[in-house]
């Protein structure tokens, strides 16, 4: 890590946190159109990924990245991750209303929504999403099997990011940017230990 530098009010990791920050709210705003949701937090994960090859972290460089994005195939994505989760929300509405064995197959619909959840958010955290979903998936599926703690990590980071949002309203706009941090981190944190 660098130095402070001659004027410079804050070290460098708070500037990382800054720019975190930054890149959060550029992603709630591109995630509005909800169909644009994964296209964002993948270009988001791509701008963090970056930072750490020395590039800076910062929303002007976001915007860039999500303006090459917005393809068919990203927004495909988003249709199918957004008709994910209504299908899971509708599941378990009907597992509420009382239907005979209910609570099993309450369990079963959380269960497979936790690890859909945990494969997408990985895999919006691969460098494939960039230009493959499929195979950003594929890797992805593959990531949660072998890593499994990581996988408990990316399944924390969106509870905590959907806690801080419901606590606090505000939060939801800067919420984006700590998920895409915690996602970069777990796939770059299995990079390494894959390559070692």
């Amino acid at each position: 890590m660098r130095t402070r530098e001659p004027g410079e009010v804050f070290g460098p990791r708070m500037t990382l946190f800054a720019d975190v920050l930054s890149v959060g709210l550029a992603t709630s705003l591109a995630c509005l159109p909800l169909v644009t949701a994964p296209a964002a937090l993948s270009s988001a994960c791509a701008v963090l990924r970056g930072a750490g090859e020395g590039r800076p972290a910062t929303a002007g460089r976001y915007l860039a990245v999500l303006r090459r994005r917005l393809r068919a195939g990203d927004l495909a994505a988003g249709v199918l991750a957004l008709a994910g989760a209504l299908l899971l929300a509708a599941d378990l509405a009907l597992a509420r209303a009382g239907l005979p064995g209910a609570p099993l197959f309450a369990v079963v619909a959380a269960v497979t929504g936790a690890s859909a959840l945990v494969v997408g958010l990985r895999a919006c955290a691969r460098p494939e999403s960039l230009t493959d979903w499929r195979a950003a998936l594929r890797g992805a599926a593959l990531d949660a099997v072998r890593d499994v703690g990581g996988s408990g990590l990316v399944l924390f980071a969106a509870a905590t990011a959907a806690l801080c949002a419901w606590m606090l309203l505000p939060l939801a706009l800067l919420a984006p940017g700590p998920l895409a941090l915690a996602l970069t981190a777990v796939h770059v944190r299995l990079s390494g230990t894959s390559q070692s």
